[in-house]
């Protein structure tokens, strides 16, 4: 098999499943893994498997380029070009900030994470890339909504303000060892709030933009804010995310950095936004007592644009207004459906 062969844990998942149409677009052999298919559309990859990746066999077994399940795997057995790693258990802040979640968000995100960091050294993968998050940041940092800092460094001292961070934390150490320790070539990106079509919209895993698109598109005269609305945040599209995981791995970049948007606003501004685009007129109902994280969090590109000489530059309103009207779609395809 003469073309470069990558495997995407994760690839059921939103932005999983957006970096396996890349690859192929790129002329990838990719094979996804991950314990769901992907939800509104089929998978692109050459091969999908549905299994779970807490189990060190299925991740091992991932790490070759022959047919996962061959009876002579050992025998024709040749590495992976790629590994890119985007399984963890997650989701928004209604899943990651009650406490209620934090045993499974913490157990089976290290072990997949043990389990590949292993695997992949041992199976001689040729580059591994970790999806961490900008919640390995420390709360301390981020309690004024206007000038949170986000600079790569400033993650030392440790203090995230979820189990979701310090497990990003520890994950990204691991890794960090085995580049050290048993010469694995790992490339770490901090996503900030990545969004777009194609993502959880509903049911208490989805993100901000999608649940507030969605609560938008539903209100008639009324939405329900989480917070005071006040809490600052950057999201980056999804196209921007996947240009930049491939940007970082085909570096020489070992070092974390950022991939995310600066271009910070307040929830209200965008539920504001949202409203827009129908002109739909809301007032809106505080929630003081929802999860909401820290108060401000903004991602900060001057590294990733010193080091790699890119950075996102997208509107947020554009990829707003597509995750927008895609979810529109999807809750008119319900209606049908019923």
């Amino acid at each position: 098999m003469n073309k470069k062969a990558a495997v995407v844990f994760g690839a059921g998942g939103f932005i999983g499943h957006h970096l396996v149409k890349r690859l192929k677009k790129e002329g990838y052999w990719v094979r996804g893994v991950d314990v769901k298919a992907p939800l509104y559309e089929k998978s692109e990859a050459n091969e999908f498997v549905t299994q779970d990746l807490t189990s060190y066999d299925v991740v091992d077994r991932a790490l070759n380029k022959q047919l996962y399940y061959s009876s002579q795997f050992d025998k024709f057995y040749e590495p992976v070009d790629e590994v890119y790693q985007l399984a963890a258990d997650m989701g928004g802040a209604g899943y990651i900030f009650t406490g209620d979640n934090d045993s499974n968000i913490m157990s089976n995100s290290a072990q997949i994470n043990l389990n590949t960091a292993k695997a992949a050294s041992h199976r001689k993968v040729k580059k591994v890339f970790y999806s961490s998050s900008a919640c390995v940041y420390p709360a301390y940092n981020q309690t004024d909504p206007n000038n949170p800092k986000c600079t790569e460094e400033s993650a030392y001292p440790a203090a995230p303000d979820s189990e979701y961070g310090w497990e990003k934390l520890f994950s990204e150490r691991l890794y960090l060892a085995y580049c050290r320790n048993k010469d694995l070539e790992v490339r770490i990106a901090r996503f900030h709030n990545i969004f777009g079509p194609l993502g959880t919209w509903k049911g208490g895993k989805e993100k901000a933009p999608a649940a507030i698109c969605r609560k938008v598109l539903e209100s008639t005269g009324e939405i329900e804010i989480w917070g005071d609305g006040n809490q600052t945040r950057s999201f980056l599209y999804v196209d921007e995310c996947v240009e930049g995981i491939r940007k970082l791995t085909d570096s020489n970049v070992c070092i974390p950095l950022n991939i995310g948007s600066d271009e910070m606003v307040t929830i209200n501004q965008l539920v504001d936004l949202a409203c827009s685009f129908e002109n739909k007129q809301l007032t809106k109902k505080y929630k003081l007592d929802a999860p909401t994280g820290v108060r401000g969090r903004n991602s900060d590109n001057a590294l990733i644009k010193e080091l790699i000489n890119w950075a996102p530059s997208a509107k947020l309103v554009d990829g707003l207004r597509d995750t927008y009207f895609w979810i529109k779609s999807q809750i008119e395809l319900e209606k049908q459906n019923k």
